[in-house]
């Protein structure tokens, strides 16, 4: 992302501040424009000519720019292992690392070790953490029992 005077352009198309179209004009006169309005004038693509560039409050760009950066690196599955005779306090030491995670950008996948009977409520245990975690997650998958464990994956939203 080229902001400023960093634009080496004769001429760019501005895109104002509520998103109006401003139409073609020299570059000084658009970087002129903006330290009026103090804005930041942003190039959003070089490929064209003249290129398109949009007048953005400094906040925003860096706003952008992060989002962009978070959109481009691909998600990452943590793995969360709990039992299924879980006590409450690590319940809930395993949903604030969930939480993080999620609230991170990636992925988790919970898996419960069960045995024998056990695999029931090692299913309920999944669906209090869904409920719990419904604000920041949203499951990929349904919960699978297999024989010795019961897993999900949960999405951050």
């Amino acid at each position: 992302m080229i902001k400023n005077e960093k634009i080496k352009a004769a001429e760019v198309d501005v895109t104002g501040v509520n998103g109006e179209a401003l139409g073609v004009m020299p570059t000084s006169e658009a970087l002129k424009l903006a330290k009026e309005l103090g804005v930041d004038l942003v190039c959003t693509s070089l490929y064209s000519s003249p290129p398109p560039c949009a007048l953005i409050s400094s906040g925003k760009a860096k706003e952008a720019k992060q989002q962009e950066k978070k959109a481009a690196r691909p998600a990452k599955i943590k793995e969360i292992r709990l039992t299924a005779n879980i006590e409450e306090h690590d319940y809930d030491t395993k949903k604030n690392q969930a939480q993080r995670i999620l609230e991170g950008g990636d992925s988790v996948q919970f898996v419960v070790k069960v045995s024998g009977k056990e695999g029931a409520k090692g299913k309920e245990l999944l669906e209090e953490l869904l409920r719990d975690l419904k604000e920041v997650g949203t499951k990929k998958t349904g919960i699978q029992v297999s024989g010795k464990q019961v897993a999900v994956q949960v999405d951050p939203v």
